[in-house]
């Protein structure tokens, strides 16, 4: 049975990161949205706060060690009496929902923090974890020919000596350019499909890795998006993650391990924007005479007090699936279906309530006064990355009716 009330550890880990993002991501969140791809020096001091953290035990944020203890850590501070764990993922989890609660963009310039560190605690040996475990990881998936069927991955990997040779383009890589490593994924062999889709780690200035260009974007402007074109880049054999080995029966579940990590990390992003905005819409609302009663049906009250109880209901149902596709997670349960329903949710519950929030408040909401518009802005990413809101629901239908991708497209 999952206890819905945060243990006394998490708390503190969640109080800092708020503080975090009501001290240093509010006052610059203004800022950074405006000077887009300039890199928020700020952060700098942030990173040796989280690396020393990390360092000591005292918090885990980026959840890269969770679910790796031994199973004889039964007595560890985050293990309950009923020996339910809330570990690096809840961690991460909550420390994604405050500082996104702050500024998204900014909390995506986090160093050391990169979607590609959730794709290397995923797949990584312990031996290539202890290497790669304080890296700046970026995640290359998308290409030029494909969006969100990661099967269709034509960047390649040939094995050379001891190197491999990789060769491809990959498009709209989060912190691709200041990231200090590079979570490619290739297939060491197109004839055996998406079996042989392996992932990589690719250190920044490798040689043959170059970063043409970066996007200009609709929100989340603080954050570099980049494309990466692999021309002949060579690695050391040892970079790919996991076994080097080719499983026709397994298929790609290995590297698709990564995303039952990460898609909740991102419904937790959705889930602090869309908090962010139902409080700065209930302050806006109260200043206009509008009051909000939970005690007094929504049709009996003020419209915009009606639709402000159905968004916050809404938001609850998100948070809740977010916390347990996570403490799945960290309890070694499969949460292939409950991260995808977390995303699904969160996604559209976030575009759906920083959109209204606009709209409720008026022009005050689509001018610069407020920052609503800006996470109105941002949110809507959230819906489209690591999955579209639609690839989710196929998902979703897959697990239910317990179908194939082959049986279900």
């Amino acid at each position: 049975m999952i206890n819905l009330e945060l243990p006394k550890k998490l708390r503190f880990s969640a109080n800092q990161a708020h503080q975090v993002a009501a001290e240093i991501f509010r006052p610059i969140s203004r800022k950074y949205d405006l000077a887009e791809h300039e890199y928020p020096v700020e952060l700098d001091t942030m990173a040796a706060m989280i690396d020393g953290l990390a360092d000591s035990g005292e918090q885990d944020v980026s959840g890269a060690t969770s679910g790796r203890k031994s199973d004889g850590d039964s007595d560890r501070p985050d293990t309950d009496i009923t020996g339910n764990k809330n570990g690096g993922n809840m961690s991460a989890l909550l420390n994604s929902l405050e500082t996104s609660w702050g500024d998204v963009g900014l909390m995506l310039c986090i160093p050391y923090q990169g979607l590609g560190n959730a794709a290397i605690a995923a797949v990584a040996t312990d031996e290539q974890l202890e290497r790669f475990g304080k890296v700046w990881a970026a995640m290359a998936i998308t290409e030029p020919s494909f969006g969100s069927d990661s099967a269709a991955v034509t960047t390649t990997a040939v094995l050379d000596g001891d190197e491999w040779v990789l060769n491809g383009e990959k498009i709209f890589v989060t912190a691709g350019d200041r990231c200090t490593h590079i979570v490619v994924w290739a297939s060491v062999d197109k004839s055996k499909g998406r079996a042989a889709i392996k992932s990589f780690v690719v250190p920044r200035d490798a040689p043959g890795l170059s970063v043409p260009r970066l996007e200009h974007k609709l929100g989340i402007k603080a954050s570099d998006t980049a494309v990466v074109v692999l021309q002949d880049c060579r690695i050391p054999q040892e970079n790919i993650l996991g076994s080097p080995e080719v499983n026709v029966e397994k298929g790609f579940a290995g590297v698709m391990q990564t995303f039952d990590n990460t898609r909740p990390m991102v419904a937790a992003m959705a889930v602090g924007v869309a908090r962010a905005a139902l409080e700065e819409l209930r302050g806006i609302l109260t200043d206009a005479g509008v009051t909000i009663s939970y005690d007094i049906p929504p049709n009996n009250q003020h419209a915009a007090a009606a639709e402000f109880l159905r968004m916050e209901a809404d938001w609850e149902a998100a948070y809740l699936l977010a916390l347990r596709a996570a403490w799945m997670a960290d309890n070694k349960q499969p949460n292939s279906l409950q991260a995808s329903m977390s995303k699904a949710k969160a996604g559209r519950t976030g575009t759906d309530v920083t959109l209204k929030a606009v709209e409720l408040a008026g022009s005050i909401g689509y001018s610069q006064h407020s920052l609503l518009e800006k996470w109105a802005r941002d949110s809507k990413i959230l819906d489209i990355f690591e999955g579209t809101q639609q690839i989710q629901q196929l998902i979703v239908a897959r697990r239910v009716l317990d179908k194939s991708s082959a049986e279900l497209k």
